[in-house]
């Protein structure tokens, strides 16, 4: 198994956790709280997709989906920012998640998944070793940094599983 095979694997679980967190809700059972501050699905599947499309753009040298591809417009009041990716929102920020459908989720998901996919399949085991990121000690490889992603992703898929569990759908 190659590299990038194994890489392919681990992210080619997302979608389909995305897809089946969301698939089949209502727009207002995405912006639903189980409880006052809590996130929804939508911030959270929204998250899981910025933070994957904004670490991706980076390794790539690239502009984001969410830069080219009119994505902000469709989110309801959410700072287009490129760099606004949900880490450190506020519940007001949350609530201001609102997807104009399921669909918005999904194709936009699928939009950076799609790069993610054709990136990982051009990977080898040197350029895991790169270092992609010196802010930290000791400084970030690609191959850890796209862990860190995964990681990420697969959590907050996780979590709207968790949450649509709790809504009743």
């Amino acid at each position: 198994m190659q590299v990038s095979d194994v890489y392919l694997e681990l992210y080619g679980r997302i979608p389909e956790l995305v897809h089946r967190a969301v698939d089949g809700l209502a727009p207002e059972d995405l912006t639903r709280r189980v409880r006052d501050e809590a996130n929804t699905i939508a911030w959270l599947v929204w998250h899981l997709t910025r933070v994957q499309d904004h670490h991706i753009g980076e390794l790539l040298g690239e502009a984001q989906r969410w830069e080219t591809g009119g994505w902000p417009a469709r989110f309801g009041d959410v700072d287009p920012d490129p760099q606004n990716h949900g880490y450190g929102h506020t519940p007001e920020q949350v609530a201001g998640v609102r997807p104009d459908s399921v669909a918005t989720l999904i194709d936009y998901h699928d939009a950076v998944w799609d790069r993610t996919k054709q990136f990982l399949a051009t990977l080898t085991p040197e350029r895991l070793d790169e270092v992609v990121d010196r802010r930290w000690d000791p400084p970030v490889t690609m191959g850890v940094r796209l862990v860190s992603v995964a990681d990420d992703c697969l959590q907050h898929a996780g979590q709207a599983a968790y949450v649509r569990g709790l809504l009743g759908r």
